[in-house]
């Protein structure tokens, strides 16, 4: 399936809507000025009312029919009920049913609108009351028959209605929040999984800026290095495809580590290799990158080692890691089309690092002329020879770096030793304050289990000796 469609899946269903009106409160008011002037016999003062009202009313119903709300319109209900009030000079029963129908229209209303709709209510009012005694200078006495009732029961009922539709819209609320809350963590699920082939470095600015992704690239100066394993080729003839598969996941699974600890892009895997740069999207400087690159390729050779030691004791001999590093120009990006990107790089560079990959041999790490400028005073290096690679017309000169720590003694953050039957690995810089007191017990009981294998090796030396001596004489 599409990503496209995979997405259409997870995303909200439009609300289709359903047949209603935000403003019951308009039949309230038609249905009272019409009463109004029945109880008048159609004086011309009600009529007048009648008109007034019932006009804007008949065009609120018309053109605001399954329409949002708005605040203009919602002005001119709460208008037209304040005047209904002051024309009927405040009538009680009459006066509280409209005055709760505007009270309900300014809590549905923005709150940075209720000031100002309570003031037109109540400027509307007074106005309209002041005009009513004096067009009609006889008391209005409501209080009496059906009219107050029916405007009370029609009232109540837009409330009951009004609070019946807020529920109404609060449980589909509810039940479309739960979806979206399933349908939004299916799309975390399904982005968390998606951005596991991608570096962070990469789809991190895309979701914080929500920015475009197009065929794009730029030149930039970077720090390559490329790397495999030497002797997996040869080790894939004689394994299984599970035991080979382990062996390459655990190994991508740490280097990947590594590579994420010294902020490297993790451009491709390719078989039992990889591919990382420094230098885009965030560079720290092109000396900076160089630098960042040698040491995070030291450590992937240290931690080859300690992966070697656990390899060895099942069975798998010979694995070891060669690299190849070197500074230059490339053109960095995404290339492909618009259905399909891959953010990687291409150059001569790229090929510079691949060439001194493959002269490299075990544990070697090889790296250009460009970048031991920019790590010799921090680094050990030693001059292997100029080859010639292909591609290249010029010899290419490539230095061997070696551990920082590998000379230096008792200040060395490591100690790496093998013999036959024999691997001592001890990583300082990993190790925890509490770790010590069990590693020192661990070295002492090797050691007495040394000290007892050489008392049984003199012992034995010993009866042998005296043996051949009594054969002698």
């Amino acid at each position: 399936m599409p990503l496209s469609e995979t997405f259409k899946l997870v995303t909200p269903l439009k609300d289709t809507g359903t047949c209603h009106f935000d403003y019951p409160e308009v039949f309230v008011l038609i249905l009272t000025v019409i009463l109004r002037a029945i109880y008048y016999d159609f004086r011309p003062i009600s009529m007048a009312l009648l008109v007034i009202i019932t006009l804007p009313s008949l065009m609120i119903l018309i053109y605001n029919y399954r329409r949002q709300t708005s605040f203009w319109t919602s002005n001119i209900v709460i208008i037209l009920l304040s005047v209904v009030i002051g024309s009927l000079q405040c009538c009680t029963i009459i006066s509280v049913s409209l005055a709760a129908l505007i009270g309900i229209r300014i809590i549905l209303s923005r709150p940075e609108n209720h000031l100002r709709l309570l003031s037109v209510s109540f400027v509307t009012t007074i106005v309209f009351y002041y005009v009513s005694t004096i067009l009609d200078t006889d008391r209005m006495d409501f209080q009496e028959g059906l009219l107050p009732l029916i405007v009370m029961v029609a009232s109540i009922g837009v409330i009951l209605y009004q609070f019946w539709r807020i529920y109404q819209q609060h449980t589909t609320f509810k039940a479309r929040a739960h979806q979206a809350g399933g349908r939004l963590n299916t799309m975390v699920s399904v982005i968390n999984k998606l951005t596991r082939f991608v570096p962070p470095q990469i789809w991190e600015p895309i979701v914080r800026a929500n920015s475009t992704v197009n065929v794009s690239n730029k030149r930039a100066k970077l720090t390559i290095m490329f790397s495999d394993i030497v002797g997996f080729t040869k080790l894939s003839d004689s394994l299984s495809s599970d035991n080979l598969a382990d062996i390459l996941n655990t190994y991508m699974h740490c280097m990947t580590l590594i590579a994420d600890k010294h902020g490297a892009v993790l451009d491709k895997f390719i078989g039992d290799g990889m591919v990382c740069f420094f230098g885009e999207p965030d560079s720290q400087g092109s000396r900076q990158d160089a630098l960042d690159c040698v040491a995070m390729a030291i450590d992937m050779r240290r931690e080859m080692r300690t992966l070697r030691q656990k390899w060895r004791l099942m069975g798998f001999e010979g694995l070891y890691i060669r690299v190849g590093i070197t500074t230059g120009y490339c053109h960095v990006g995404n290339f492909g089309s618009n259905n399909r990107l891959s953010y990687t790089i291409i150059g001569k560079e790229a090929n510079l690092a691949s060439r001194l990959e493959s002269c490299a041999g075990k544990d070697q790490i090889l790296v250009s002329e460009s970048t031991y400028d920019y790590i010799c005073h921090n680094y050990e290096c030693e001059h292997v020879a100029a080859f010639h690679l292909k591609g290249f017309d010029e010899k290419v000169n490539a230095w061997q770096v070696f551990d920082p720590s590998a000379n230096t003694g008792h200040l060395s953050k490591w100690v790496d030793h093998t013999l036959p039957g024999f691997n001592l690995h001890l990583n300082f810089k990993d190790m925890k304050d509490n770790d010590y007191q069990d590693i020192r017990a661990r070295l002492n009981f090797a050691l007495e289990r040394v000290e007892q294998e050489e008392e049984k090796v003199v012992t034995s030396m010993a009866a042998e000796n005296k043996h051949n001596d009594t054969n002698h004489k």
